[in-house]
């Protein structure tokens, strides 16, 4: 699950992405070298050495790297949309789990890489339910994308969740709706509030 903070050893403190760096020689679970090079082209959004990569690897594109993420979380975490979309066109799963439940939308949208969200909305509204289901999705600790875009005060993504169905009301583990994820009178929190209390038709769909 991305939130902010998480992967400190991958990312420096300007929150630019590093090298991946793999277990190192006296860790149990040594990264293979075709794992290395898929992680590596994915995180550093070299997307010509991701498409050498795939082309060569064995495996299946889902196959998780780390921390049960696939290459399509690290891409989204990234934000490298370019690496998304061959991914996607590669049959990519857009509703892989990693180990804290967490799908690569959440990683886009705590990332707030609006044009990548925009895409695998748009992807998605081809697979049916998929968008729905893609919203509705909690991870570990209850939060879907729109808790995490909250989160990050990214207003564009906040939006674009918003208009393809994300559901304001709904709470994480902790009883808290994605407007309390934001910061009180912000942008976002001011849309999520609005969104929460307008109810044309007195139902919410979860």
């Amino acid at each position: 699950m991305a939130v902010p903070g998480r992967r400190d050893d991958l990312v420096d403190d300007d929150g630019i992405g590093e090298e991946f760096i793999g277990p190192s020689d006296g860790e149990e679970a040594q990264l293979p070298d075709e794992l290395f090079r898929l992680a590596d082209a994915a995180q550093s959004g070299n997307v010509a050495a991701l498409r050498s990569a795939l082309d060569n690897y064995a495996g299946k594109i889902d196959d998780p790297i780390e921390d049960g993420d696939t290459l399509l979380h690290i891409a989204c975490l990234y934000g490298h949309l370019p690496c998304v979309q061959l991914l996607l066109e590669r049959q990519a799963s857009l509703e892989c789990k990693d180990e804290e439940g967490a799908i690569p939308l959440h990683d886009a949208c705590a990332g707030g890489f609006t044009e990548i969200v925009q895409f695998i909305l748009n992807f998605a509204a081809n697979i049916d339910g998929c968008v729905k289901r893609m919203l509705n999705t909690v991870d570990s600790e209850g939060d879907t994308p729109l808790h995490h875009a909250a989160r990050g005060e990214h207003l564009d993504v906040v939006d674009l969740l918003l208009k393809a169905g994300a559901c304001p009301k709904k709470e994480n583990t902790y009883g808290q709706v994605p407007a309390a994820m934001a910061d009180e009178g912000t942008d976002v929190w001011k849309l999520l509030i609005g969104e929460e209390f307008h109810d044309d038709l007195g139902v919410w769909d979860y």
